[in-house]
C-alpha cells in the first residue's frame, strides 16, 4: 500500500467529549445566540453611524489611528518585547481553531478601530476600506450603488485583513483571481513604525507582492484599496443536478465555467459566478449565475427567492432539491446571493445545532442565527477545542482544475467524510469553488 492509499490515522473510539459536543446546543441555544444577535445589533448600530459620517471625516479619524499605532510601534523594544502582533484575541477570528502563537511573548498593537469604509471612488472604481470592515458591511455599502467588490466572500463576518492576509476565494475568482489579486494597493505599517503604500507598481511594489498570503508577518495593514465591478439588482442562478461517480462530478463542476472550446474570455460562454456542492459521493449540484436586472427578473413566468429571510430553507439544502426536481432557474437578490450560506454557517449550522434547520425552529428563531463564531469559540474551552484539532476539518485547498476529481477522491478516502448519525448528510457535503490559477 502506497503512502496516499494508507490511512492518515487510526479509526478512534468514542470517549465523553463526543457527548459533550453532541449536546453543546443547550448552551448555544440559551446563551451564545442570544448573546450573538445583541452584538450583531449593536455593530451594526456602528456601522449605521460610520456611514452618516462623511468621508473627510473618516479619513480624519483614520490619520489619527494611524497616528496612534506609529506612537505605539516607537515605544517598543526589539530585544526585550518580542515580535509585533496585533492585540486581537485569537478566538475573535472567523475560523473553527484557536491558533496558539499569541500565547509566545510578543508586542501587541491594537487595530480595533480600523473598521470603517473609507472611501468609494466610483470615477476609479475603487472602494478604500479598513482592515477590519467585513463583507456583509461593505456589502451593504456598495450594492444600492450597482456596485461590489469583485471577490465578494460569502460569510457576513470574513474581514478584508483576514482575505487579504489569509486568502480569499469566492465563486467570481474564476474570473478576477482570490480576493488580493483584486487590491489595488495597500497601506501598511512596518515594524520601525514607518507608513507605506504598496502598488505594483511603485518603490514598493516586493511588498505588494508579499503582502497576500503573509499572515500579516510583513507589516500592519491599515487600509486597502479594492477594484469595484458594476452588479446588477439580481442573479439569475441555475442549478443543475449530477449523478455519477466523484470523476463524473468534478467534470460536471469543470464544465460550469470552462467552455470546452476553450474560448474563456468570451463573455457569453462564462458565468458570472460558479459554485458545485457536493452531497455524496455520487450526487451533487453545480450552480452557475449571471448578474440580471430587476427588469428581467420580474418578467412574467420568472421566480425569484428571496434567501435572506430568516425562515427560508437553508442554502445547501436548498439547492440539494436540484437532485429530485432537476434543473430550475431562479432569481435571487445580489446581495442576499454574496451571503447566502451566512445564515447556516455553509453545513456547520447543523452540526452546531442539530435542529436549526426545521421549519419551526426557522421561523420561530431563525432570526437570531447565525451564532458568532468568536462566541463560539470562546465558550468551547480546552476539551472541545482539542476534539476539534482532531475529528473537524474546515480546508480550503487549491488545486490544478484537471486534479478536481483526483483532490475529491482523496479528500473522501483521509478525511472520513462520512454521515454523521445525528446529522443527516452534512458531512458528505462539499463546497467547490476555483480560481483563475486552475486553468
Amino acid at each position: 500500500m502506497s503512502d496516499l492509499e494508507a490511512p492518515l490515522r487510526p479509526k478512534r473510539k468514542k470517549v465523553w467529549v463526543d457527548y459533550f459536543v453532541q449536546f453543546r446546543w443547550i448552551l448555544v441555544i440559551f446563551v451564545v445566540l442570544p448573546i450573538s444577535f445583541t452584538i450583531y445589533f449593536l455593530t451594526y448600530l456602528g456601522d449605521v453611524r460610520s456611514e452618516w459620517k462623511s468621508y473627510k471625516t473618516r479619513q480624519k479619524e483614520h490619520d489619527e489611528n494611524v497616528k496612534k499605532v506609529i506612537k505605539r510601534l516607537k515605544q517598543r523594544n526589539p530585544s526585550k518585547d518580542g515580535l509585533v502582533c496585533t492585540a486581537r484575541k485569537p478566538w475573535i477570528a472567523v475560523g473553527m481553531r484557536n491558533v496558539d502563537y499569541k500565547r509566545a511573548r510578543h508586542f501587541e498593537v491594537d487595530l480595533s478601530a480600523f473598521r470603517n469604509v473609507l472611501e468609494i471612488d466610483k470615477e476609479r472604481m475603487i472602494a478604500r476600506v479598513e482592515p477590519l470592515v467585513n463583507m456583509g458591511q461593505i456589502s451593504r455599502v456598495t450594492v444600492p450603488m450597482n456596485l461590489a467588490l469583485a471577490v465578494v466572500a460569502e460569510l457576513d463576518d470574513l474581514t478584508v485583513g483576514g482575505l487579504i492576509n489569509g486568502y480569499g476565494i469566492e465563486g467570481s475568482s474564476h474570473k478576477y483571481g482570490l480576493f488580493a489579486d483584486t487590491v489595488v494597493a495597500y497601506e501598511i505599517i512596518l515594524a520601525d513604525g514607518t507608513l507605506v503604500r504598496a502598488t505594483k507598481d511603485n518603490e514598493y511594489t516586493d511588498l505588494y507582492y508579499a503582502i497576500p498570503w503573509s499572515q500579516g508577518t510583513l507589516g500592519l495593514l491599515v487600509a486597502a484599496e479594492i477594484k469595484l465591478i458594476p452588479v446588477k439588482e439580481y442573479m439569475k442562478l441555475a442549478y443543475k443536478p449530477v449523478v455519477g461517480t466523484l470523476q463524473d462530478l468534478a467534470q460536471a463542476y469543470c464544465d460550469s465555467f470552462a467552455p470546452r472550446d476553450g474560448d474563456q474570455d468570451n463573455e457569453e460562454k462564462v458565468p458570472d459566478f460558479v459554485e458545485g456542492m457536493i452531497y455524496t459521493p455520487t450526487e451533487g449540484v453545480m450552480m452557475t449565475g449571471r448578474y440580471a436586472s430587476k427588469e428581467e427578473a420580474k418578467k412574467k413566468g420568472n421566480k425569484i427567492n428571496s434567501v435572506g429571510w430568516w425562515f427560508k430553507p437553508w442554502f445547501y439544502q436548498h439547492a440539494q432539491t436540484a437532485l429530485k426536481k432537476g434543473e430550475f432557474v431562479e432569481y435571487i437578490p445580489t446581495r442576499e446571493y454574496y451571503h447566502r450560506h451566512t445564515r447556516c454557517l455553509y453545513w456547520e449550522g447543523k452540526l452546531i445545532l442539530p435542529f436549526a434547520d426545521q421549519f419551526w425552529f426557522r421561523y420561530l428563531f431563525g432570526w437570531l442565527m447565525p451564532p458568532k463564531v468568536s462566541l463560539l469559540k470562546a465558550t468551547q474551552g480546552d476539551a472541545i477545542r482539542n476534539y476539534y484539532h482532531e475529528m473537524h476539518v474546515i480546508q480550503d485547498m487549491l488545486v490544478p482544475l484537471y486534479k478536481v476529481g483526483e483532490a475529491l477522491e482523496w479528500v473522501h478516502r483521509e478525511m472520513e467524510a462520512r454521515r454523521h448519525p445525528n446529522c443527516s448528510n452534512v458531512h458528505r457535503c462539499w463546497s467547490l469553488l476555483c480560481t483563475r490559477s486552475c486553468f
